[in-house]
C-alpha cells in the first residue's frame, strides 16, 4: 500500500523539501530568495501601478525602501555572513515576512528603523547625493566629449 503524499502535487513538495533542505544546493534557496524578493514584488508594484491604488502603491514604496535598504547592508556584509549556516534560509524567510500582509513586516522595518534614520541624516544625505549626482554627470559629459573628440580624429 502506498503512503499518502503530504501534498497532491510531487513537485511542489520536491520543491520544498529541496528548499528546506539545509544541505541542499545554495541555487535552490539563492533563487527563490531571488523570485521572492525581486520577482514577485516586481509583478506586485505593476499590478499596484496599474489599479491606481494609493495604498497598493505605498505598500510597494515601503517594500522596495525596506529591500533596497537591506540588499545595501547586504553588499558590505555578504563575504561574511553568507558563510553562515543556513543563511540564505533565514534570508528567504525575511523576505517573505516583508511581504506578508499579517506580518507589515516591510512597514515595520521602514517605521522603526529607516524612516528614523533618514529623517536624522537626511541633509547630509542630499548633501553627498547632490555632490555624487553632479560629479557624475560631469564624469559622463566629460567621457562624451572625449569619445567624441577621439572620433572625429
Amino acid at each position: 500500500m502506498a503512503l499518502p503524499l503530504i501534498g497532491s502535487n510531487i513537485a511542489s513538495e520536491v520543491g520544498l523539501r529541496l528548499l528546506l533542505c539545509p544541505l541542499g544546493s545554495h541555487v535552490v534557496i539563492r533563487t527563490a530568495c531571488c523570485s521572492v524578493g525581486i520577482g514577485l514584488p516586481v509583478y506586485s508594484t505593476f499590478k499596484a501601478i496599474e489599479s491606481k491604488n494609493q495604498d497598493a502603491q505605498q505598500r510597494c514604496l515601503v517594500y522596495w525602501a525596506a529591500f533596497g535598504s537591506f540588499s545595501l547592508i547586504e553588499v558590505f556584509t555578504d563575504k561574511l555572513i553568507s558563510w553562515v549556516p543556513m543563511y540564505y534560509h533565514v534570508k528567504f524567510a525575511f523576505l517573505v515576512w516583508l511581504q506578508l500582509p499579517p506580518t507589515n513586516g516591510a512597514k515595520q522595518l521602514y517605521m522603526k528603523h529607516i524612516r528614523p534614520f533618514l529623517l536624522k541624516h537626511q541633509e547630509s544625505a542630499d548633501r553627498v547625493l547632490g555632490l555624487a549626482s553632479c560629479e557624475v554627470s560631469s564624469f559622463i559629459i566629460f567621457q562624451g566629449q572625449v569619445y567624441i573628440t577621439v572620433e572625429f580624429d
